[in-house]
């Protein structure tokens, strides 16, 4: 199944986020993918909200993972952009994230492709500058 969002801003971007947060169930992994400035961050915000997490949602770029522990299910958000071997990813126990009790948003997915279970959610934000400078497609693919 295919969903295509069209945002016109960062707050649709983030209600976006928000909902799937929303109807995020336990086990639920989102391979969020897009290029530098498109929003992924802003998604992920939502998406914290959505879940009810009140703490601020930030990139975890430099510690790769962060945990946040507030919302009805923890959530477990990864960006990969600076990985350069998977070997990282097991030395913070990837597994123990993935195969966890909460949910995970790993951001720069296509890095760490070869350690990613199968079905999970597929988000790729996309810019169009035709469409306008504040425009982004959000795909939404259940690989389920």
């Amino acid at each position: 199944m295919t969903e295509i969002f069209h945002s016109q801003s960062e707050q649709e971007t983030f209600e976006i986020g928000f909902s799937m947060g929303q109807s995020c169930k336990l086990g639920d992994i989102f391979l969020l993918e897009g290029d530098l400035g498109v929003g992924k961050t802003v998604f992920s915000k939502g998406f914290g909200k959505g879940l009810g997490i009140e703490e601020p949602i930030s990139s975890p770029t430099f510690t790769i993972v962060q945990i946040y522990e507030g919302g009805r299910l923890p959530l477990y958000h990864f960006d990969a952009y600076r990985i350069g071997d998977v070997e990282e990813m097991e030395e913070i126990g990837y597994e123990d994230y993935l195969f966890g009790q909460g949910a995970c948003l790993i951001e720069w997915a296509s890095r760490i492709r070869e350690i990613i279970p199968e079905g999970c959610i597929s988000v790729q934000i996309d810019k169009d500058l035709e469409q306008g400078l504040q425009y982004r497609r959000i795909t939404v693919r259940d690989c389920r």
